[in-house]
């Protein structure tokens, strides 16, 4: 993405002056024009700013409550979610929309630059939701790379901070911290670009409360393959 299609975004996002600057030094640092350019509207316009942001970041902390995040879905699992969430579309168009979401999933196993740590915490609920036994096992396998975390916050903990919270959001932290870090969360109709101290702050602690409250990763595993194993 140009330095000056992102000057643009953030004007309609109204983002602060710093953010702004910072976006554009990385949309500057990116070398030509983002792969995801070539599926057009297939991406919307306050959605592909993210995609931008999330091919440079060094790191993604991810809580979700509602569905299994884009990163870690399989083709069936982001097929769903597309004609539950978007039922005016089209079969080409669902299609493009998955093939978005299935590109950016490179970004994980990429080569150069090193690809980002990806830090998961899912609410148990997302595992019992239109989860099918593929999605489940799909889970198991990725969260073996090395450069990948998921942990379950299990139903038994009760309330937690994540409840408080749009039920998703994504902490974006950059190489050596350059760039500040800022929080992502999004909805049916636009997101959220944050980026003030105080406001990363509040979700970087949210995100230590739910990680204290995390099942470790070997038992969010067999936790998972055990969900599986009921479904089969």
């Amino acid at each position: 993405m140009r330095s000056l299609d992102v000057e643009a975004m953030c004007k309609v996002y109204r983002a602060s002056p710093e953010l702004t600057v910072a976006l554009m030094g990385l949309a500057k640092e990116t070398k030509g024009r983002g792969w995801w350019h070539s599926y057009g509207d297939a991406i919307p316009e306050w959605f592909e700013l993210y995609v931008g942001l999330e091919a440079a970041a060094a790191r993604l902390r991810t809580y979700e409550a509602q569905l299994v995040p884009g990163l870690l879905q399989t083709e069936a699992y982001g097929t769903r979610v597309y004609e539950v969430a978007r039922p005016d579309m089209t079969r080409e168009e669902r299609q493009r929309g998955v093939a978005v979401r299935l590109g950016r999933q490179g970004v994980l196993t990429r080569l150069t630059p090193r690809a980002p740590q990806l830090d998961v915490l899912l609410d148990e609920a997302v595992l019992r939701r239109g989860v099918d036994v593929e999605q489940l096992q799909h889970l198991v396998t990725v969260s073996r790379q090395p450069n990948v975390s998921l942990r379950v916050i299990p139903f038994a903990v009760g309330l937690h901070r994540g409840n408080m919270t749009s039920g998703t959001f994504t902490i974006l932290d950059f190489e050596g911290g350059a760039e500040p870090s800022l929080v992502y969360s999004d909805g049916l109709t636009g997101a959220l670009y944050l980026d003030k101290p105080g406001e990363v702050t509040t979700y970087e602690e949210a995100w230590a409360t739910m990680e204290k409250l995390a099942l470790a990763e070997a038992q969010s595993r067999k936790l998972i393959a055990s969900i599986a194993e009921e479904q089969a």
